[in-house]
C-alpha cells in the first residue's frame, strides 16, 4: 500500500493510526521541504490534494504535547517551530514563528506574524507583523501581506480549498480573507477588506454592476463597501467589497501599486 492510500486509510478509520505513522511522519516532512503542497494549480484551476491534508489531521492525533524552549520562550504544544531558517534562507523577526510543516521559499521575510502548518509561502513575500496565515493557506512569490492581516486557515474538511492568494497580490493592513476565497494575481485589497464565501465583491466601475463570490479578479483594486438591505427593523447597510478600478501593466510591479494606490486613494 502506498503512503497515500495508507493516509486515507488511516484517516478513514480502516487502519490502525500507528501503521500509517511513518507515512504520515515522511509526508508532514515533506510539506516543511516543499517537495508536496496542499493545492497546486494545474490548467489554471487550483487543485486540493486531499490526502496531504488527510496526513496533517492524523500527524495531530500521533503527536502528544511537550514542552519547547525556545531561549526565553517557551511553548506547550504538539508541533514544533520550524529549523535550518538560515539554511533555507528564510527571515523571521522575533517573536515571528513559522510553524513545522509549513513551507516558505528562500527570500521570504516573516516579520512578528505566524505561519501555519500546511501553508506554503512564495519567495519574495513579506509577512507584515501580526499577520497571520493559516493552515493550508497558499501565498504566491512577491506577495506583501500587511500589518494585522488574516488570512484564514482551511483544514477541514480534507476537500476544501484553503485560502489563496496569487503572485504579486498587496492585501492591505487588517484585511481578513477566509473560507477558501481567491485573491487573484496582482489584485490590492484596500484595509480592512473582509472577503468571505458569501462576501459580494461588486465591480462598480460599469452602468450596472458584475458581482463576483469567493474570487477577487485579478489586479482589482478592492475597498470595503456597504449595500442597502431591508430588515422588518428598517433599511440596513451589511459589508460587501468594492472593485474600484484595476492595476495597470507594467514590467515594474511596485510602481504599479503605487500608481493604483495614488489613483484611487486606497488605504492600505
Amino acid at each position: 500500500m502506498s503512503d497515500q492510500d495508507l493516509i486515507r486509510a488511516a484517516f478513514a478509520g480502516e487502519v490502525e493510526l500507528a501503521k500509517a505513522r511513518d507515512a504520515v511522519m515522511e509526508t508532514i516532512g515533506r510539506l516543511d521541504r516543499g517537495e508536496v503542497r496542499v493545492a497546486e494549480k494545474a490548467a489554471g484551476e487550483w487543485h486540493v490534494n486531499e490526502w496531504v491534508k488527510e496526513a496533517i489531521l492524523v500527524y495531530f492525533q500521533l503527536t502528544g504535547m511537550e514542552e519547547m524552549d525556545g531561549g526565553a520562550v517557551v511553548w506547550h504544544d504538539k508541533i514544533p517551530t520550524k529549523r535550518n531558517l538560515a539554511e533555507a534562507q528564510v527571515r523571521v523577526v522575533p517573536p515571528g514563528v513559522v510553524r513545522y510543516g509549513a513551507y516558505c521559499e528562500p527570500g521570504v521575510i516573516v516579520m512578528p506574524g505566524y505561519v501555519n502548518i500546511g501553508a506554503y509561502v512564495g519567495s519574495g513575500t513579506m509577512v507584515d507583523t501580526w499577520a497571520t496565515v493559516g493552515s493550508c493557506a497558499q501565498i504566491g512569490r512577491g506577495v506583501h501581506l500587511s500589518g494585522g492581516v488574516g488570512i484564514g486557515g482551511v483544514l477541514e474538511p480534507p476537500g476544501a480549498r484553503p485560502v489563496i492568494i496569487e503572485d504579486g497580490a498587496f492585501i492591505g493592513s487588517r484585511c481578513i480573507v477566509v473560507e477558501g476565497v481567491v485573491v487573484q494575481e496582482g489584485a490590492v485589497l484596500g484595509a480592512n477588506t473582509t472577503i468571505t464565501a458569501s462576501t459580494r465583491i461588486i465591480d462598480v466601475r460599469g452602468e450596472t454592476p458584475t458581482e463576483y463570490r469567493g474570487v477577487v479578479p485579478a489586479n482589482s483594486v478592492v475597498i470595503p463597501g456597504m449595500r442597502p438591505r431591508d430588515f422588518p427593523a428598517g433599511e440596513y447597510g451589511i459589508p460587501c467589497a468594492l472593485i474600484i478600478g484595476e492595476r495597470t501593466a507594467s514590467t515594474d510591479r511596485k510602481t504599479s501599486l503605487n500608481e493604483a494606490l495614488r489613483t484611487f486613494g486606497v488605504q492600505v
